[in-house]
């Protein structure tokens, strides 16, 4: 399984990105669950979104509730972060992961870290006060 972050960048405060995290199709054979974490300069990685297999269970950190929105589109097998009001805060490193998933379109999307089995590589968002 390979996984591809991108949009990072620099952005001011109150400024917006979309991050994409692009899957190899691989992850196709069944379904699967995808996570988005964060790390920032000294800190550990924390969780920031998931989204189910089916789409229908979505999962925010307090810190991303009213400002992110996790949403899939399989058909291009890739999941977007839509990042909004960005604040200095959100700089870090952003990895997206994934674990195969099924069972129930209601299953909860995961959280935890050492629930994902498969990690991409970071792509650094920025933002300037």
């Amino acid at each position: 399984v390979q996984l591809q972050a991108s949009g990072g960048g620099l952005v001011q405060a109150g400024g917006s990105l979309r991050l994409s995290c692009l899957h190899s199709k691989s992850t196709l054979s069944s379904g699967y669950a995808v996570g988005w974490f964060r790390q920032a300069p000294g800190k550990e990685r924390e969780f920031v979104s998931s989204i189910n297999w089916k789409g229908y269970s979505t999962r925010y950190a307090d810190s991303a509730k009213g400002r992110f929105t996790i949403s899939r589109d399989d058909a291009k097998n890739t999941v977007y972060l839509q990042m909004n009001s960005l604040e200095p805060e959100d700089t870090a490193d952003y990895y997206c992961a994934v674990v195969r998933q099924g069972g129930s379109w209601r299953v909860i999307a995961p959280t935890m870290e050492d629930e994902y089995r498969y990690w991409g590589q970071g792509t650094q968002v920025t933002v300037s006060s």
